[in-house]
Formats: C-alpha cells, structure tokens, sequence
C-alpha cells in the first residue's frame, strides 16, 4: 500500500516557494504526492516533475472546473472547451511524472440545472469522457473520475452512478475515485459502495466529514478500510484535508475556520491513521 497527501493542504498553487513541502512530506514519510493542476503549466508541471523525481514521490494530479470548462454544458463550445481543458490537465499530468489524474472533470463545481442529469447531458459526458480517455492512454495517465456530494455538482452523486458509467464507457484508461467525505454524504452504506466499484477503483481520497484530520471527525472508517481489504485495493490511499490557502476552490470548500493545530500536525497524524488501519 503507498500513502499519499494533497498539496492542497497547503496551496493551490504549484509555485517554488512550496518546494520546502515536498521535504516535509518526504520527511513524515510519504510515498505519494498529489497535485493541483489548475494553472495549466506543462512546463512548470514538469519542473515539479524533476524535483519530485529527485525526492523520489510517486504523484496524481487534481484540477476543478468552472463552468467554461463544463463537458455536460447544453452549449458545444462549452463541451469542446471542456474537452481540451482536460486534455492540458493531462498533458500536466503527464509533464509532472503523474499516474493518475482524480477528480471531478465530468461536470463543473457550482453548476446546476435544479434537476436531475438529463439523458442529453449523460451522453455529452459519454462523448467527452472517450476523447479525453483516449489522450489520457496517449499520454499514459489514468483518468479517476470522482462522484461528489450534491451541494458541489448534480452528474454523479454516488458510486453507483459512477459504476454505471465506467462499465458503459469501457475504457481501460478510466476507472472510478472514491473520496470519503463525499461518501459519507451520499452513500446508504458506504461499504456496499466500495465493494459495488471493485475493481474499478483505482484510487482513493481520505478525507475527515469535516475537512481535517482523518480519523478525528465522524466518517465510518471501520467500514471504509474494512470494505477496501474486501475487494483486495492495492492501489493508494491520499489525504485531502484543506486549509483557508485556497481561494481557487474556496467557494466549493467552504472552509471558514482552522480545525487543526498545524499542516504538519494533521499530514503525520492522518499517515498513522491510515498505516494503523490497513495493516
């Protein structure tokens, strides 16, 4: 099992200021790093690939989308810009020395129509999801698509919806995430959930129902790590906590208040959580 941490904890920004985290992560003992991509940058994507290279990290990539980026929009341009917004988070990803890129690139934070996915819109996700999972095995990283709760999008709420749509999609370069704060939102049961997505999971968030530390707020861990042995995940585990550092993905993170002592404090507490429960 490799653990991981987004750097989101600290920035949304990859800027050399923010080298010196890379030690501390390196220092708690991390395998994985997690990056933001929401400049767009390849060439400053790979520069952050040559210093992780040398720290020796494994890496994913996130990105958020706004409504210009919005693949289920009814206007073509919005779609097509959708389309090539993920192919550059791609091509970052793919600068950056990334595996994988998670997240919710199907559909556009904050957007909503005040009903449910039209059929219009899950075929317009369909379309999309195959170009860009075909640049993705072009460029050698896997899409994770992520289901998130339904104050933040309306297309993929569950794992049971993102289910369906991988197996109707097919694509070996396109699997499913799972994010524990969006699952204890939205799931029933969150364990029926992991165990319905099997072996199209191919990633993980750890995430407290609060935003904090993992293991000190109120999501079903028993459960979670128990249904993650279940269906034999050896994929990796990364934190996403986030600070008040985030005015790109504030309105959608709605973190108000500090609900921890220290970055340091919550990133080496949530690697003892996730070692001590997956043992």
């Amino acid at each position: 099992m490799k653990y991981g941490i987004n750097l989101l904890l600290w920035t949304d920004t990859l800027s050399d200021d923010k080298f010196s985290v890379l030690d501390l992560i390196r220092k708690i003992g991390y395998d994985v790093v997690e990056l933001p991509m929401f400049d767009k940058d390849v060439a400053n994507a790979a520069k952050w690939g040559k210093k992780l290279d040398e720290l020796g990290f494994l890496r994913s990539g996130t990105c958020a989308y706004g409504p210009d980026d919005n693949m289920i929009s009814a206007d073509p341009k919005i779609r097509r810009q959708g389309i090539e917004t993920n192919k550059r988070i791609l091509d970052c990803c793919a600068a950056a020395g990334c595996e994988k890129m998670a997240g919710n690139c199907l559909s556009a934070l904050g957007v909503f129509t005040g009903s449910s996915p039209s059929k219009d819109e899950w075929q317009w996700a369909l379309d999309g999801a195959r170009e860009i999972g075909d640049h993705a095995q072009k460029v050698n990283v896997k899409i994770c698509f992520e289901a998130l709760n339904r104050f933040e999008a309306y297309f993929i709420n569950c794992m049971a919806d993102g289910v369906r749509f991988v197996k109707e999609l097919n694509h070996p370069f396109v699997g499913m995430m799972y994010d524990t704060f969006h699952g204890n939102i939205e799931e029933k049961n969150v364990a029926d959930a992991i165990r319905l997505t099997g072996e199209h999971l191919l990633h993980v968030h750890i995430s407290e129902n609060d935003r904090s530390t993992p293991g000190q707020g109120g999501v079903r861990w028993l459960e979670t790590f128990a249904a993650l042995k279940d269906i034999n995940y050896g994929g990796w585990l990364v934190v996403e906590a986030f600070g008040q550092a985030l005015p790109k993905l504030a309105a959608a993170t709605k973190i108000w208040r500090r609900m921890y002592v220290s970055e340091e404090q919550l990133a080496a507490d949530a690697l003892k959580f996730m070692q001590k429960n997956m043992q």
